[in-house]
């Protein structure tokens, strides 16, 4: 019985990441560090020195930490590794979860907004 179950934990070692090799992995992490240091020189230089506006800064900021955040999940994660199904059914609720979150801060301002002053 302890051979087939250390024989079950070694098959498994290669099979959980058979698609992510180290060649990948420091690919992965140079994707990463390019958009960490596009988000400095943005916050850092480019709004404050007057080369972006305020408003277009930081939805450009937004879109690199969104994507960011998708390589983060999707290699370190693994979520790039798992079945199609289960792919959809998050990357679906991820879309819900930032749309509601958009209106929320819509309705937040429009009621902000047209609230009477006391």
């Amino acid at each position: 019985m302890s051979e087939q179950h250390s024989h079950t934990i070694e098959g498994q070692d290669h099979d959980d990441h058979a698609g992510l090799s180290v060649s990948r992995i420091w690919q992965v992490f140079g994707i990463l560090l390019l958009i960490t240091v596009l988000e400095f020189i943005i916050a850092l230089w480019a709004i404050p020195g007057g080369h972006l506006t305020q408003k277009v800064g930081n939805y450009i900021y937004i879109a690199l930490t969104l994507f960011k955040a998708f390589y983060i999940v999707a290699y370190f994660m693994h979520l790039k590794f798992e079945k199609r199904g289960l792919q959809v059914v998050l990357g679906v609720s991820f879309v819900f979860i930032c749309y509601f979150i958009v209106l929320m801060m819509i309705e937040g301002g429009y009621l902000h907004e047209h609230m009477p002053k006391v």
